[in-house]
């Protein structure tokens, strides 16, 4: 059997095309995890075929019909053939279709209710009676519809849906639409039928049932026809009450993106549900909104205050794709960037408009958004924003912070460039004219250009299209400087072919960096250019971090910008500290220069530039863990030093108004502090790790400082500490109880408790989901990657059965274990060992983990000697 292909794509044959689905799920076997089916798909017939051919996965075919609308009699379904490959199933007929007109292919087919975290799945959680209970959900992006039920999964074959299941009477069933019925059978079932579901992708298809609960409030705006839309969260019995934070941000957001966008909410309801397992943050199925729990509960008295933060934003974005993404959606997966950096960027932008206390901006700049984009596409291994996928395991691959976070980048810096207001009502223009349909980049692009009057495809095709991005060195001369652009690189070995991009970049010079009178030049679009009218006393590139791409300073302007630092933004701050230690990894600037610049900002006052600081100090120091003693510890020293007057200046109470940002600050520098040795903080974490574990004082660690205190007594301790956290994880109640102790448990230094700590994190003690914490843990433990890396060696086909039932998660596990080493001996070993073994569905993030590393061990080599001289000079035994 042949697939329809094009030069990107394999697709199915464009003999028929879906207009309705009418699916009926039965039988479904709560013990045995089975169920029976039918659907009846109508079709558009666009030319004669002897056979229909559609997606299915893991799903047992009974044989169906095809009901040709206007004719006598059926025609019989002769054969199946399938190709699970392909995941296709062909359908030979006993009479061709006819080559136009209407019909119904109707199949009976039954599936399993799988553990994988994807199509019609199952997760275990505890009832309120403490008993194993489960619970039963969906997960079709991107692919996973057809392991469901036979069907044309594809995003641009839309289509509406009927849907009904039969379930037990004490079971509540959920989909996207409300329930139009439910009618209660014998044996204490009852059938529940839903109201159609709009034209839309078989992707965001979704049905959910259990034994469910749910908090509900209604939006303050009335909608055309439907008047206040119900919103709803809903949980398992006994949590619902975790969901009001999530449901007093998803009222106020489906109301301001309706304004924004200029676009009625297009549903009758909005609900959020928490799901138990669930393979990445959330999926923006349209009208039924599916979470991990730690993405949507928040308990005010339990949770860490971090995750407030978690909550807000991803309800931002899974809403924002009730509209670009459920309403417009991309024509094929190679434009998944389309959906999922435009969610990024304006779900940060909610986010701000109703918590501008959060410094949601500054945020973004750090590891939370833009510098996890350049990390990744700094690397050989990285892709273009827009790129070619074929197939299904292609597809998982590109569910990453390019299509993400860089995405979001671009479309901040091109809405930067536009105007916001401008920005958005290309956007709204653009949701109008492909609504209920597919849309491509050009789409977009039109669609902007003709509300900013200016062709936005000429500047952003090299952004979508283009590998990588730029970094700008700067020469400075009297009256004048020089910003030259080329490819970056971290591991700073640019090809004169690898860097023939000449990328538009718009270099957002504050009025403050300009001499008076002089003409703004607002971007660079040549490979080399020379800007007049510099005040070079105190100008700086790419205000508030609005462009994607990096900066390289003269050493002497960075020393500058270093001392009038408290006269920058935030963002500005963080973008410096970032820039400077891109440029130490990849070459072009120093790494003692880095340190220079850093040893002055022990007075900085503003978490997220602590944030950014801690997090590029902590990737110097794991690289550098790999070479001498006395470097190490001049490192941890100097860290130390850095963090000391600041961690005893904020204290360990939390003041009763106390701001958000504040509480986050001092949870980083006191976990900063103890990881670094400071004897005062480790004594006190340990005081009150005893109080609390032990049962006598709960209140003993505040619940912001949790991750932190368990990380320094398990660092510091041995079997008693890791014995009282393993049975924190174990008996926990809190929704982020579980996720804390996990990265805590990863800091153990004994080796025999790093052994049972690797062999828990196979055992079913952490499920599939969470198997990445530890792997996170241990691979940023100096004292434990390489055990790490030695035990999935060992254990390989025990990781491969349990994490590659969904793709996704065994990409996510290999490149979060492996990616932090430095050492080209271990690059090797590696590459070694899966040469021989089949990594379709993760290969791009092996190479991923080869350029990593390859980087790091480039680093190393390069600057260890005068990394060890700067420390013996400058650090303070």
């Amino acid at each position: 059997m042949k697939m329809a292909s094009t030069t990107d794509r394999e697709t199915l044959p464009s003999d028929v095309k879906p207009i309705h689905y009418d699916l009926d799920l039965a039988k479904l076997d709560l013990k045995a995890f089975t169920y029976d089916g039918q659907v009846r798909i109508s079709l558009e017939f666009k030319q004669q075929a002897s056979s229909i051919s559609l997606n299915y996965k893991e799903l047992s075919l009974h044989g169906g019909r095809l009901i040709v609308d206007g004719s006598d009699g059926d025609i019989a379904i002769s054969n199946i053939g399938c190709d699970k490959k392909a995941e296709v199933a062909k359908l030979s007929l006993e009479k061709p279709t006819p080559g136009s007109g209407t019909g119904i292919l109707e199949i009976n087919f039954s599936g399993s209710i799988n553990h994988e975290m994807a199509g019609f799945y199952r997760s275990a959680y505890k009832n309120v009676e403490g008993k194993d209970d489960w619970m039963f959900s969906t997960q079709f992006e991107s692919c996973d519809a057809r392991r469901a039920f036979p069907c044309f999964d594809e995003p641009n074959l839309k289509a509406t849906y009927d849907l009904s299941i039969t379930i037990p009477e004490n079971f509540t069933a959920l989909s996207n639409q409300p329930v139009k019925e439910s009618k209660s059978m014998s044996d204490g079932l009852k059938k529940v039928t839903f109201e159609r579901v709009p034209k839309m992708s078989t992707y965001l298809l979704a049905w959910a049932c259990g034994e469910f609960e749910y908090v509900e409030d209604f939006t303050d705006r009335e909608y055309e026809g439907r008047g206040k839309l119900p919103v709803r969260v809903y949980t398992t019995k006994g949590l619902k009450e975790q969901g009001r934070f999530a449901l007093d941000n998803a009222k106020k957001i489906v109301d301001y993106f309706s304004e924004i966008f200029d676009i009625d909410y297009p549903l009758p309801k909005v609900d959020l549900l928490a799901v138990h397992e669930f393979s990445h943050g959330a999926m923006e199925n349209w009208g039924l909104i599916t979470y991990r729990t730690t993405a949507v509960l928040f308990d005010e008295k339990t949770s860490d205050s971090r995750y407030k933060n978690r909550v807000a934003y991803v309800v931002a974005h899974e809403l924002a794709h009730q509209w670009f993404g459920n309403l417009v959606t991309m024509d094929w997966w190679s434009e998944l960037w389309l959906n999922e950096g435009f969610a990024t960027w304006v779900g940060w932008y909610a986010i701000d408009h109703f918590y501008p206390e959060w410094n949601v901006w500054g945020q973004f700049v750090t590891q939370e958004s833009l510098q996890t984009a350049f990390a990744l596409d700094g690397l050989r291994g990285s892709h273009p924003i827009e790129v070619p996928v074929k197939n299904a395991l292609d597809i998982n691959q590109i569910f990453d912070h390019i299509s993400y976070l860089k995405g979001s980048g671009t479309i901040r810096m091109l809405s930067s460039h536009l105007g916001v207001g401008t920005f958005l009502s290309g956007v709204s223009r653009y949701l109008k004219r492909h609504a209920y349909g597919n849309a491509t980049t050009a789409d977009l692009w039109a669609a902007l250009s003709e509300e900013a009057k200016t062709d936005v495809a000429a500047f952003m095709s090299n952004w979508i299209k283009s590998i990588g991005f730029p970094v700008l060195t700067v020469t400075e001369k009297s009256d004048h400087i020089i910003v030259q652009q080329k490819r970056f690189l971290s591991t700073g070995d640019v090809k004169p072919e690898e860097d023939e991009t000449t990328w538009w970049v718009p270099l957002f010079l504050s009025e403050k960096s300009l001499t008076a009178g002089s003409e703004k030049i607002t971007a660079l679009t040549s490979k080399e250019a020379t800007i007049k009218g510099i005040d070079t006393s105190c100008y700086k590139l790419n205000s508030n971090q609005n462009g994607f791409y990096r900066v390289n300073y003269p050493a002497e302007r960075l020393v500058k910008l270093g001392e009038t630092r408290k006269q920058l933004s935030v963002a500005d701050r963080i973008g410096l500290i970032a820039d400077a230690a891109a440029m130490a990894l990849s070459g072009l600037g120093s790494t003692t220069g880095l340190l220079s610049f850093l040893a002055p900002l022990k007075d900085e006052e503003s978490y997220l530039v602590w944030a950014e600081l801690i997090e590029q100090l902590g990737k110097l120091r794991s690289v550098f863990s790999e070479s001498s003693q006395e470097i190490r510890d001049g490192l941890k020293k100097f860290t130390l030093d850095l963090v000391t007057p600041a961690a005893e200046k904020i204290g360990w109470e939390y003041g009763k108004d106390e701001d958000f940002l504040t509480g986050r600050l001092r949870a980083l520098l006191i976990s900063t502090a103890g990881g670094s040795g400071h004897k005062g903080i480790i004594s006190e974490a340990q005081r009150r790790f005893k109080l609390y574990t032990s049962g006598k004082d709960k209140s003993a660690i505040h619940p912001n400082l949790r991750l932190a205190v368990f990380r320094i007594a398990i660092a510091e301790g041995g079997q008693e500490e890791y014995d009282a956290v393993l049975n924190e994880y174990l008996s926990t109640s809190a929704v982020d109880g579980k996720e804390i102790c996990l990265s805590a448990l990863g800091r153990v230094r004994k080796p025999e408790l790093i052994q049972k700590f690797l062999e828990l994190m196979l055992s079913d003690k952490v499920r599939t989901q969470d198997k990445h914490t530890p792997a996170i843990s241990l691979s940023n433990n100096v004292r434990a990657r390489h055990a790490l890396w030695e035990f999935i060696k060992k254990n390989w086909e025990i990781v491969y059965k349990q994490l590659s039932g969904n793709m996704a998660v065994l990409d996510r596990f290999l490149k979060n274990s492996l990616n932090r080493f430095a050492s080209l001996d271990v690059k090797e070993d590696i590459e070694k060992f899966f040469a021989d073994k089949d990594t379709h569905g993760f290969e791009k993030g092996l190479a991923i983990i080869s350029d990593s590393i390859k980087g790091n061990a480039n680093w190393l080599q390069r600057d260890q000697a005068n990394v060890g001289k700067w420390v013996k000079e400058h650090v303070k035994a």
